[in-house]
């Protein structure tokens, strides 16, 4: 695999699309292995009984692969510094997690990469990352 160095970015630049299958079982045992036993991301009965169609994607989920999307691109040497995102409509079983992203900003060797991962009912999650990469 190779590295992506900083002085190879440059400000809109695209990172590769990643395409996430919501499965149940992906959305129960993510919950489970993050140690987040809320019951709308097991229970289906109780996801719908609390207004959810099913059970659901849990924000540490979303942020780890926020997090993959991101070192996807860079490489190994990458070093997350920072991640701000923010959720919008849930990840459902049957559908599919759509992340997509570009370099918003590089200084030095920090770069800032704006990300989205949309699914069929709209923006699951927006926000940015910071990464610093080897110079």
């Amino acid at each position: 695999m190779n590295t992506l160095r900083a002085r190879d970015v440059k400000p809109g630049d695209e990172l590769p699309i990643l395409d996430v299958p919501i499965t149940t079982t992906l959305v129960v045992v993510a919950a489970l292995a993050s140690r987040d036993f809320q019951d709308v991301h097991h229970d289906e009965d109780l996801a719908r009984a609390s207004g959810a169609k099913d059970v659901f994607m849990n924000i540490l989920t979303t942020n780890g692969f926020v997090g993959r999307f991101v070192t996807d691109w860079t490489g190994p040497d990458a070093i997350i510094k920072k991640v701000s995102i923010r959720l919008g409509v849930p990840n459902y079983p049957g559908d599919t997690m759509k992340l997509t992203g570009a370099v918003k900003s590089v200084v030095g060797e920090d770069v800032e990469v704006e990300v989205r991962g949309a699914n069929s009912l709209g923006d699951h999650v927006t926000g940015t990352v910071k990464v610093q990469l080897p110079a």
